[in-house]
């Protein structure tokens, strides 16, 4: 094979796996914000159970005024009960008196109610700050393991760049022209197998000369569509026993 077709051949290869690992370091950005969605997503659920544990604390309280209001009354309608002088005023005594146990039975009712959600409400938190630091825990160790790939992926493309200086130092400036072009135009993709008379990229058939001339593989051969390089890979050689 020609020795500037070999080094396109190698410089594409290097390119398409620099591209990759400059994809892999550009997407740190989208997974860290990922990781943060998740853990806002966790704590959103610890707040908003933490938030409906006050209010039934603050509603409870509440009631529990209403409750001290209605046995403040309770004790007054008592303490008037033993002073009435006839049976009318002793029957609108008692009414008001049951009316004030019935308001403290209902309001009671409401506060063990409260206290029954407060206890669903607490395991509720209890769960929620669990699940959060298990989230945590598991993002701080992805976010570990990512930074190593990151860091190992930066090493391999700084390898890669200096690999293809040399590559790039001793390509013929005419042919490097040629790549960079096609590179540029053709979605990063410079170089294209042909195989069975056909530009394994674009598809489109070659003319017979064209692909006659690539089998060879001893000189820079365009697709007359695409203008990327093209190269031959020949059947192996058969096996004999």
């Amino acid at each position: 094979m020609q020795a500037d077709l070999e080094r396109v051949i190698a410089l594409q290869q290097l390119d398409t796996t620099a591209n990759q690992a400059r994809k892999q370091l550009a997407e740190a950005p989208e997974r860290e914000k990922a990781f943060e969605e998740r853990l806002a997503a966790a704590r959103t659920t610890l707040a908003d159970a933490k938030t409906k544990l006050a209010a039934n604390q603050d509603r409870r309280r509440e009631i529990e005024k209403e409750v001290a209001v209605h046995q403040g009354r309770l004790s007054k309608y008592r303490d008037q009960a033993m002073a009435v002088k006839t049976n009318q005023e002793y029957h609108a005594i008692q009414h008001e008196i049951a009316h004030a146990q019935g308001e403290i039975k209902k309001y009671e009712d409401q506060i063990l109610e409260h206290m029954v959600e407060a206890d669903d409400l607490a395991a509720t938190i209890k769960a929620a700050e669990a699940a959060l630091a298990a989230e945590q825990k598991t993002i701080d160790a992805e976010r570990r393991r990512r930074q190593v790939e990151d860091a190992e992926t930066q090493k391999s493309l700084d390898a890669l760049g200096s690999e293809r200086a040399k590559i790039v130092e001793g390509l013929d400036k005419r042919v490097l022209a040629i790549y960079d072009a096609a590179y540029a135009r053709r979605q990063a993709i410079a170089v294209a197998e042909a195989k069975d008379g056909i530009c394994t990229i674009c598809h489109v058939r070659l003319r017979p000369q064209v692909f006659n001339d690539v089998r060879k593989n001893d000189a820079i051969v365009q697709c007359d569509s695409c203008q990327r390089i093209l190269y031959f890979v020949p059947a192996p050689a058969p096996q004999h026993s």
